[in-house]
């Protein structure tokens, strides 16, 4: 069976009608025991179960899913990848996941369609300016790569924004990320579920997790809708359903889930060629590989697990997309969804074991999650493999809330990008 992606290897299977691929992944049933459990089929979830068999050679891992790999967010968000946040210890966690980004395609053997199209968040007001002058200054402290845009500049990157005087929202400049930019998200979590599995890992799916082992105190396992699976260390990485399995698992969390909208346009020739954030309208539009406009805006600010969302938000974030582009005006929508994003009071992520020894979290990514995919996973898999923080992940634990040490990126993260 032809197992690695090559130009060589296309045509060979070409030749033989196709008739020679490997499956992409496994789908074995579960055995009794692993040397850790994964909650989480999304990107998240794939990425922590191939860099635990990558990086630290734990490979005799279970990946339980309840749907099917990469039904929840990660198939349901709008791709932007980026690392331009405030504070050093987010530029920290996002940058680590930008800089795998960049090369995840060859770590893969997956192509995960990386495009580094730049990202461009417009400021509105001369105070708008002055608090991008400010973030600006902090994001190259931290290391990455931002510029500040004038009014001018922001012309020639985006020429068919609303520019005619009299207009609700005028560009007074902006932040310009030029690495920044978008990957394909069934794409990230398929070749990640495809790199685990080559390593090892079984991916077990339409598995639901009905309720926790807990022994002496600790977890030891998990009861599924495919019978019990023990293991001394078990990962969560659910998203929106964070909490659910946190009251399962006896805790609480500090997470709120909010529906998180988007919607895509028919396909039309390329028009935009970056991705252009405006905090004042709350909405946020790229174009795809496949010439569709993706368009997003601001949390459904009703906690919610419906995967829809509601019309009322969909309306303003389509008024406030005319109100930059009213050359979109003629265009058909095609599709929309919601996926279901975990809040937490700081807008930052939660990474470090919980309140049950022995589960490890990883959640409270809000609107940030996709992005920082390969961060999340990288920094889990170290916590299950060693017990102890990353210095990466260590800002990030759960304690921080007890310890009034909150890492604020509301003006980073608050707007759905």
């Amino acid at each position: 069976m032809t197992r690695q992606y090559s130009a060589l290897s296309l045509f060979k299977e070409g030749i033989a009608g196709q008739t020679g691929w490997e499956r992409a992944w496994r789908s074995p049933d579960p055995k009794p025991r692993y040397d850790a459990i994964i909650i989480g089929g999304g990107g998240h979830g794939l990425a922590t179960a191939y860099y635990l068999a990558k990086n630290h050679g734990i490979t005799n891992v279970a990946l339980l899913e309840k749907g099917w790999i990469g039904g929840g967010n990660t198939g349901r968000n709008t791709t932007v990848v980026r690392s331009n946040y405030f504070y050093p210890e987010s530029a920290a966690i996002y940058g680590l996941a930008h800089s795998l980004y960049k090369t995840l395609s060859t770590d893969l053997n997956y192509n995960a369609m990386f495009s580094a199209r730049g990202i461009l968040t417009l400021a509105h007001s001369e105070a708008g300016m002055e608090t991008a002058a400010r973030s600006v200054n902090a994001i190259q402290v931290n290391g990455i790569d931002c510029e500040l845009f004038s009014v001018e500049d922001v012309r020639r990157v985006v020429p068919i924004y609303n520019f005619s005087p009299g207009t609700r929202y005028p560009v007074y400049g902006g932040t310009w990320q030029p690495s920044g930019g978008t990957a394909r998200h069934d794409a990230v979590a398929w070749g990640y579920a495809r790199a685990a599995s080559r390593l090892g890992v079984d991916i077990i799916q339409n598995c639901e997790i009905t309720d926790f082992i807990i022994e002496d105190g600790r977890c030891r396992g998990v009861v599924t809708s495919r019978g019990a699976i023990r293991a001394e260390r078990t990962g969560m990485a659910v998203a929106g359903h964070s909490s659910v399995l946190a009251a399962k698992a006896g805790f609480r969390l500090p997470v709120n889930s909010y529906a998180l909208q988007a919607c895509v346009s028919e396909p039309v020739k390329p028009i935009i060629d970056t991705v252009v954030i405006s905090p004042d309208t709350g909405v946020y539009v790229s174009q795809s590989d496949k010439g569709e406009l993706v368009i997003g805006g601001a949390l459904d600010r009703i906690p919610s697990y419906g995967q829809r969302g509601n019309l009322p938000v969909l309306e303003g974030v389509i008024a406030g997309m005319l109100e930059m582009f009213p050359i979109f005006g003629q265009l058909k929508m095609m599709r929309q969804w919601a996926g279901i994003v975990d809040v937490v009071p700081d807008s930052s992520p939660i990474i470090g074991e919980s309140p049950l020894p022995g589960l490890f979290l990883n959640c409270g990514w809000g609107t940030g999650g996709f992005k920082a995919i390969p961060a999340g996973g990288t920094l889990l898999a170290h916590l299950l493999a060693t017990g102890r923080h990353h210095d990466i992940s260590r800002p990030f634990d759960l304690d921080r809330f007890a310890r009034g040490r909150l890492i604020d990126e509301a003006a980073g993260s608050g707007i759905a990008h």
